[in-house]
């Protein structure tokens, strides 16, 4: 606590402005950008691309039968699908690039993409 007593008003400001321009530069640098389309595949294939703004429904064919993906204005997700632990419909809405859900038993998976291309610690 002795070293307390060392800091003047100055050094103050300076980790105060310190924090404040690292807390204001989360949202510009650590974020994968705006949500614009979703990417849904077939068996590892690109099945559709499609724009975020629009709303539509997909039906795609796997092996275990039809996989339903809803997209609306901003957001996508599964609606339905064969597989018996519906992993990927528990995803529920993904809105931010770089989510995915994953219907593996069925081979069919919905992602979301930006203009950004995101990396997490397995990519990276």
């Amino acid at each position: 606590m002795h070293w307390l007593n060392l800091l003047r008003p100055g050094d103050w400001l300076v980790m105060l402005l310190g924090a404040l321009a690292v807390g204001g530069s989360i949202p510009l640098f650590w974020q994968g950008g705006m949500a614009e389309r979703a990417i849904i595949r077939q068996e590892g294939q690109v099945f559709a691309e499609v724009d975020l703004r629009s709303r539509k429904q997909f039906e795609v064919s796997g092996p275990l039968g039809t996989t339903l993906i809803a997209i609306e204005p901003g957001r996508a997700r599964v609606i339905s699908d064969p597989g018996p632990r519906q992993y990927c419909v528990k995803q529920g809405w993904l809105m931010r690039p770089g989510e995915i859900a994953i219907c593996a038993p069925n081979r069919v998976s919905v992602q979301i993409a930006g203009r950004t291309k995101v990396y997490d610690s397995i990519s990276y």
